[in-house]
């Protein structure tokens, strides 16, 4: 049994989704943002289902986003499961903010992003407020078995999160897909930072190029997403979005037929109406692209004198 409850969110995407599942486990799959609407919709879901709050024995986690990871305080008697690197995020102590601060400013600088726009860094920090503060209980892997539901597969599907996972029920053909694919839109390959401080950061769009290859061989008949409606016919789907993303990319690499090009410079000519207002999601876009251009060798890239990081044609 796969129950879905819908929860609002303060952010530009809208609902997010939440599922409860039974098994020899009762789970509830991600827990909303923490709001006092949340807790509600959450509370009314879960009563709807025959179920209270205490009845929750484990809550699984897809990944770390606020609107994903919010309300794990609200169940005391639940293990929190999920990634490795949903740790940091969930505790959040201030060698993890002041870490927080230096690797975004740091992608700031070498994008290019004139000093006016620093600000950003501490936006960012906000909806850290929407988060729980449960540690994580127990870590899943890549292959594992969901515990308390041996039909179910644990994929790590990394690109929209460091943390992302997904849970695949072969017997079923039902994937519960957290952020990973969604009805309407593609998801944003997000730039966080590395848990060990001195790797460089991943390259979230290949990464996620790579899960989107990895459950398209998967017989998939339905995914519960994190947002919007169920989604089928995954295989042709995610070929049209992969073709749409390389487009994206060309179109990237045209605005270098004139010379050298900052990711800042490229993100304000791709999102000229929004980068300003989002510019941590519109620069992460940009940076797909060019990580996707760069891999392809259809750009290079070199450091100046200032550390500005300058792309163009090869």
């Amino acid at each position: 049994m796969i129950h879905k409850i819908i929860i609002p969110t303060p952010f530009a995407v809208g609902d997010v989704n939440a599922y409860l599942v039974k098994g020899d486990a009762l789970t509830l799959i991600d827990a909303g943002p923490k709001t006092e609407e949340a807790l509600v919709a959450l509370k009314h879901g879960i009563k709807v289902a025959g179920y209270t709050l205490d009845d929750i024995e484990q809550v699984v986690l897809t990944h770390h986003h606020p609107d994903h990871a919010g309300w794990t305080d609200a169940f005391e008697k639940a293990m929190i499961i999920g990634h490795e690197y949903n740790q940091v995020w969930m505790t959040r102590d201030e060698d993890f903010l002041q870490y927080h601060d230096r690797f975004y400013l740091q992608c700031l600088k070498e994008e290019g992003v004139p000093k006016e726009y620093f600000k950003w860094i501490e936006k960012m920090r906000r909806p850290l407020n929407l988060l729980g503060s449960r540690s994580i209980d127990t870590y899943l892997h890549d292959g594992d078995v969901l515990p308390g539901h041996p039909d179910m597969q644990v994929l790590e599907t990394l690109g929209h999160a460091q943390s992302h996972l997904a849970f695949w029920s072969e017997r079923s053909r039902v994937l519960v897909g957290g952020d990973l694919i969604l009805e309407k839109i593609s998801s944003n390959p997000l730039i966080e930072p590395p848990l060990d401080v001195n790797n460089e950061r991943s390259k979230s769009m290949l990464q996620y190029n790579d899960s989107l290859k990895k459950i398209q061989q998967l017989p998939i008949e339905k995914v519960y997403s994190g947002h919007g409606n169920e989604v089928y016919n995954i295989h042709d789907l995610i070929t049209t979005r992969m073709e749409k993303q390389r487009e994206r990319a060309f179109k990237v690499r045209d605005m270098m037929k004139d010379g050298e090009k900052t990711i800042f410079e490229l993100t304000k000519q791709l999102f000229p109406k929004v980068y300003e207002k989002e510019l941590g999601l519109t620069l992460s876009e940009t940076i797909g692209q060019i990580d996707y251009l760069v891999e392809e060798n259809l750009i290079t890239v070199k450091r100046d004198e200032r550390g500005i990081l300058l792309y163009e044609q090869s």
